[in-house]
């Protein structure tokens, strides 16, 4: 697949263990997501690695703070190498902007930006200790249009809302999506969850999956079943 729309999502404190798991996988069938555990274990090198590997890499550190760090993080991400790096849409419009500007003005200016908007664990109730009098819907199309209006690339958002966004965002719009599960998986820790077909379907872009493949006695079968089921639809 020229462009896999699969993004594993590693989770292991073991540097051996993750790059045993690695090397099982192929970078023509899926991409690779480094998160906060995993980056704080083993540092920018462990990210460099597995770029040397072949592997498109989502940095998924969720950067949020004042305008000028979070730039100076996203630019320091790209200048890694990485394919993908993420900041949260509530840090609001001048940090998205200084981010964007960042990325563009880096040894790396390809590396795509995007947002998060409303985490996937979060369900009605949840959002409400946060966020009162809007339902996790309103606030990802809120948080969207504020991604878009900075010029980002697209989301990180739950696939419940993809259908919606993409009656008001373009096909370039990306929508990266947690909390996908092949049927008969279990849900985990996701509360928004949707089969890899039914998810592409309603637009999404990248399929971000863990334990299904991580878990899995032969992550490349599954693998294989995912683009396979999804192939027809892209």
């Amino acid at each position: 697949m020229q462009d896999p729309r699969v993004i594993v999502a590693l989770d292991y404190d073991n540097k051996d263990t993750a790059m045993a798991f690695i090397d099982k996988l192929d970078p023509t069938l899926c991409k690779l997501k480094v998160g906060k555990e995993m980056f704080t274990l083993f540092g920018p090198e462990f990210v460099k690695e597995i770029i040397a590997k072949g592997f498109d890499v989502f940095l998924d550190l969720k950067f949020h703070d004042i305008p000028n760090t979070v730039a100076k993080a996203c630019k320091a991400a790209a200048e890694l190498g990485v394919w993908m790096v993420n900041v949260h849409a509530s840090g609001g419009l001048p940090m998205m902007q200084a981010a964007k500007e960042a990325i563009a003005n880096s040894a790396n200016p390809s590396t795509k930006l995007i947002a998060v908007t409303v985490l996937t664990s979060m369900d009605d109730v949840q959002l409400a200790d946060v966020v009162s009098g809007v339902t996790p819907e309103e606030q990802v199309l809120r948080l969207a249009a504020l991604t878009e209006k900075a010029g980002l690339d697209g989301i990180v958002c739950s696939a419940k809302e993809a259908n919606a966004l993409r009656e008001k965002h373009n096909p370039e719009f990306l929508l990266v999506t947690p909390g996908i599960r092949p049927i008969g998986t279990d849900a985990g820790d996701q509360k928004r969850v949707m089969t890899p077909p039914d998810a592409i379907n309603s637009g999404v872009s990248y399929l971000v999956m863990g334990r299904p493949i991580t878990k899995a006695e032969d992550p490349i079968a599954v693998l294989t079943e995912v683009n396979a089921s999804i192939a027809p639809l892209i």
